[in-house]
C-alpha cells in the first residue's frame, strides 16, 4: 500500500502548480540567488533553469526536480510576496486649492497618454511636461492629494503601492508669495510648515510620505530626496552659492548656523558634511532608518556635463526630471557617478538575514554573489590591478614608471591612422557610434567576487576573471581567424586589440580575461607567464545592465524612438529627438553618465583628503573598489568593437579611420551609415555594425567631409590627429585637451 501511496504522491507532485516564467525570476533575482546556484541545488544544468524562466518561450521541470523547484519558489514567494497593483482610486469630493502659478492649468482628463515602454521589465512611462500643478494647502497636506483641479502628470505618478512613499520619491522644495512648497512627481505640490532645517527634515519623516520601496529583498529602502532651490535656500539660512573656500572643502564650516541647527536636534551629517548631497540621520533603531538626503543645484549638485539644463529648471519640471530619472534608475544618492556605484550595491546588498537560529532569531550574514563587506583587503591587492600611489606600491622607487610588464592598463580606444589614397578620393567621414558600449560590455560579463589567487605558467582558461601576464606580440591582424575560417586583412589599417592607442605590443604585458580570450578567438595560442585569477566569481553586473538598459530604452521610447525600428526609420527618429522633449533627454544624458560614472568609481583615485603617495584612501576601504572590474568591462567593451571591426573589413574590404572609445568613423561615397553599413534584403551583417537603439548598437554620430578631415590635420600638422573627436559638429578646438 505505502509504494501506491508514493506513487501517487509523484504523480501529484509532477502537476504542482508554478508561478509565471517572469514571476519566477522575480523570486530568484529578489533572493540575490543566481541560475548557477539554483541549478546546483536542483541538480539540473544552469540552461536548464534559465529555460524555466524564458518569458519568451518558458521550458517546464517535470519529475522531482519540478516539486523541488516548486517547493523553492513557494518559499521564496513567502519571503517576497508580489505588490497588487493599487485598484485606481474614487475621485475626490474636494477640490484643492490652487496656488498662486496654478490658475488656468489643465485638467486632468485632458492629460496625454503615457507612451508604453518597449522594454520587458515594468519601468514607469513618463508623461508629457506640463505646467505648474495644483497645489494641496493645510499644514497636513501630506495626506491630502489634488482632485479633479490637478494638473497634468509633471513627472512619473505619485501614487505607489507602499502607503509609506506613496508621494513619490523626492520633492523641490520652493518659496512663492512667502508660502514653501514642495514639488513631487506627479503633479502633486505640498504645502510645507517647516521653518527650519531640523524642522523640515521632521515633516519629511513624518508627514511627507517620500521615499521609495527597495531595489532587492535583502536591501534598503531610498531614503526621501529634498531638492532645495535658491528661493527655499535664503527661507532656511543657507547661502545661495559656496565661498571659494566652501567649495574646496564641498561643505559647509561646522561653525555655521545651520550645522549648529542639526547639532542641537540631534541630526547628524555623514562625512561629507553639509555639501552639495548632504544627508541627515538619525542611528537606526531596528529597521526604522531616519534619514533625509538634500541635494543643492545651486551648488553644483547637478553637474551640467550630465544634467544639463536641470539645475535651471522651474521646480514642477525639475521634480519631473528627476523623478523619472528616480523611477527607472533609483532616486539619486549624489553624483551621477556615485549613483551608478550605489545601484550596483542597491541590487546586490552585501548582506542579508539568515535563516532564524535555535532561539529564531535572524542574523546578518553575507549575500551570495554580493562584493561583500570584507571582500578583498585592501593591503591584499595584486601590485599590477592598482593605480599608481596604491600602498601596495609604497616599496617602489619614487619616480618609477610602470611598464606593461608591471600594470594592467585596460582602456578604451583612441586611435587614428592616415587616409590611403582611395579613402582621399570618397566624400564623406561618417562616424558610428555605440549605444551604451559600456553598459553593453557589462551584459553577461563574468568577473571576480573575492580576492585573487596568483598562479605561476597558468593553462589560460577563458570563463576564469582575472588578470593574465602573456605576451600577444606574435598576434598578426593580417591572417585572423573569424568565426571558423582565416581571413586576409590588410593589419596595417586595424588598430591592435591589445592596447587602448592600436599599436602592436612588443612583449609581456597585463591584460584582463576578455582581452586574452579574444587573442585566442583569432586563432592564436596563449600562454600566460603568471596570473592572478578569482575562482569566487559571478555575473554581478547582470542586474545592473538591465536596470539601466530598460530606464534608457524606455526614456528613448518616450522620445519617439523604439526598439526594432527599420534602419532607415531609426535615422529619421534620431534626428532632433532631444527636442521632442528636452526635459527627458536630460534624462537620457543621467543615464549614460550613470553608467560611465558608475564604472568608473570602481577605481577611484585620491580626491584630495591630504593624501601622500603609498597611503591608503578613503575609497579603498568600499567593498565597491574593484579596479579589476572595471578593467574586464573595459576590455570588453574594446574587444567588442574590435570584433566588429574586423567582421566589417573581412566582409567589405573597408577599414576604420579613427575610432576613439565607443565611436567609429569611416570614409564613405555618402553621408549616411547606410551608405557604408552592409544590409541585405533588411538585414545587417551577422556579428557586424547594426543600427538601432539598443545598447550594443549603433547610431549615427556625425558627418564631415573628406576635405575637412584633411584640412584639420594639415592645419595642426598631425596626420593621425583622431578625428573621431570632432566628427559630430566638426568643430576643432584645442587638440591637446581630448573631449
Amino acid at each position: 500500500m505505502s509504494e501506491l501511496f508514493d506513487a501517487v504522491d509523484a504523480l501529484v507532485a509532477s502537476r504542482s502548480p508554478l508561478p509565471s516564467a517572469g514571476e519566477r525570476k522575480r523570486l530568484r533575482v529578489a533572493h540575490g540567488l543566481t541560475l548557477e546556484e539554483v541549478a546546483a541545488a536542483l541538480k539540473v544544468r544552469r540552461a536548464t533553469v534559465s529555460g524555466w524562466e524564458s518569458v519568451k518561450k518558458p521550458t517546464e521541470p517535470r519529475g522531482p526536480e519540478r516539486e523541488a523547484y516548486a517547493r523553492l519558489l513557494r518559499k521564496l514567494a513567502e519571503l517576497y510576496p508580489a505588490q497588487e497593483e493599487p485598484a485606481a482610486p474614487a475621485p475626490e469630493t474636494f477640490t484643492a486649492t490652487p496656488g498662486p502659478a496654478a490658475a488656468g492649468t489643465q485638467s486632468a482628463d485632458h492629460a496625454p497618454e503615457n507612451a508604453q515602454a518597449p522594454t520587458p521589465s515594468p519601468v514607469t512611462a513618463a508623461p508629457a511636461a506640463a505646467p505648474r500643478p495644483a497645489r494641496t494647502t493645510g499644514t497636513s497636506s501630506a495626506s491630502r492629494r489634488p482632485g479633479a483641479r490637478k494638473a497634468a502628470p509633471a513627472g512619473p505618478p505619485a501614487g505607489s503601492a507602499d502607503p509609506r512613499f506613496e508621494n513619490g520619491p523626492l520633492a523641490v522644495v520652493d518659496v512663492e508669495d512667502g508660502k514653501v512648497w514642495a514639488y513631487c512627481t506627479g503633479g502633486l505640490v505640498l504645502d510645507v510648515p517647516a521653518k527650519s532645517i531640523p524642522a523640515l527634515v521632521d515633516w519629511t519623516l513624518r508627514e511627507a510620505r517620500l521615499g521609495a520601496a527597495k531595489l532587492a529583498g535583502p536591501g534598503k529602502d531610498a531614503d526621501p530626496l529634498l531638492v532645495l532651490t535658491e528661493a527655499a535656500l535664503e527661507r532656511y539660512g543657507l547661502p545661495v552659492t559656496l565661498t571659494e573656500e566652501e567649495k574646496r572643502a564641498g561643505r559647509l564650516p561646522e561653525g555655521h548656523k545651520v550645522v549648529k541647527q542639526l547639532a542641537r536636534a540631534e541630526w547628524k551629517l555623514t562625512k561629507r558634511g553639509f555639501g552639495p548631497w548632504a544627508r541627515i540621520y538619525r542611528p537606526a533603531t531596528g529597521s526604522e532608518r531616519a534619514c533625509v538626503q538634500l541635494c543643492i543645484p545651486s551648488w553644483n549638485a547637478l553637474d551640467s556635463r550630465h544634467w544639463g539644463e536641470a539645475g535651471q529648471l522651474p521646480p514642477a519640471e525639475l521634480a519631473r526630471v528627476l523623478g523619472v530619472y528616480a523611477s527607472r534608475v533609483m532616486t539619486p544618492r549624489g553624483s551621477t557617478a556615485v549613483t551608478g556605484l550605489e545601484l550596483m550595491t542597491a541590487l546586490h546588498p552585501p548582506t542579508r538575514a539568515s535563516e532564524p537560529d535555535a532561539d529564531g532569531r535572524r542574523h546578518s550574514e553575507h549575500n551570495p554573489g554580493s562584493l561583500g563587506r570584507d571582500a578583498i583587503d585592501p593591503m591584499n591587492w595584486p601590485p599590477c590591478e592598482v593605480p599608481d600611489g596604491h600602498p601596495v606600491l609604497k616599496d617602489l622607487p619614487r619616480f618609477h614608471v610602470r611598464g606593461p610588464g608591471e600594470k594592467l592598463f585596460e582602456e578604451a580606444y583612441d586611435w587614428a591612422r592616415p587616409m590611403t589614397d582611395a579613402e582621399c578620393t570618397l566624400r564623406h567621414l561618417v562616424g558610428i557610434d555605440v549605444n551604451m558600449a559600456f553598459a553593453a560590455g557589462a551584459n553577461g560579463l563574468t568577473v571576480g567576487l573575492g580576492e585573487a589567487t596568483h598562479v605561476k605558467a597558468p593553462a589560460f582558461d577563458p570563463k576564469l576573471p582575472g588578470s593574465w601576464l602573456v605576451d600577444l606580440s606574435h598576434v598578426d591582424l593580417s591572417r585572423v581567424k573569424v568565426g571558423k575560417e582565416w581571413v586576409e586583412l590588410d593589419g596595417s589599417l586595424l588598430p591592435s586589440p591589445f592596447t587602448p592607442r592600436g599599436e602592436r605590443p612588443e612583449g609581456p604585458a597585463w591584460y584582463a580575461t576578455p582581452t586574452v580570450a579574444y587573442a585566442a578567438e583569432l586563432g592564436y595560442e596563449v600562454r600566460p607567464i603568471e596570473a592572478y585569477v578569482r575562482y569566487d566569481n559571478g555575473r554581478y553586473l547582470d542586474g545592473w545592465y538591465q536596470r539601466l538598459r530598460d530606464a534608457y530604452l524606455a526614456t528613448m521610447a518616450d522620445l519617439g524612438v523604439h526598439a526594432d525600428m527599420e534602419p532607415a526609420a531609426f535615422l529619421d527618429a534620431m534626428e532632433g529627438y532631444r527636442d521632442r522633449d528636452p526635459q527627458l533627454a536630460i534624462v537620457v544624458s543621467a543615464i549614460k553618465a550613470t553608467v560611465k560614472g558608475g564604472l568608473g568609481k570602481l577605481r577611484e583615485r585620491p580626491r584630495g583628503e591630504g593624501w601622500r603617495p603609498g597611503e591608503p584612501w578613503r575609497a579603498l576601504s568600499r567593498p565597491t573598489w574593484r579596479p579589476d572590474i572595471r578593467a574586464a568591462v573595459i576590455s570588453r567593451t574594446r574587444i567588442n568593437l574590435h570584433r566588429k571591426i574586423v567582421k566589417h573589413a573581412a566582409f567589405t574590404g573597408q577599414y576604420p579611420v579613427a575610432v576613439l572609445s565607443d565611436c567609429v568613423v569611416y570614409a564613405a561615397g555618402g553621408a549616411s551609415p547606410l551608405d557604408f553599413l552592409p544590409y541585405s534584403g533588411g538585414k545587417p551583417l551577422p556579428g557586424g555594425f547594426k543600427l538601432g537603439v539598443n545598447p550594443g548598437l549603433v547610431k549615427h554620430e556625425g558627418t564631415q567631409s573628406v576635405l575637412w578631415g584633411e584640412e584639420v590635420r594639415e592645419r595642426f600638422d598631425a596626420p593621425d590627429l583622431n578625428l573621431a573627436r570632432y566628427i559630430k559638429d566638426g568643430t576643432v578646438t584645442d587638440i591637446d585637451n581630448g573631449e
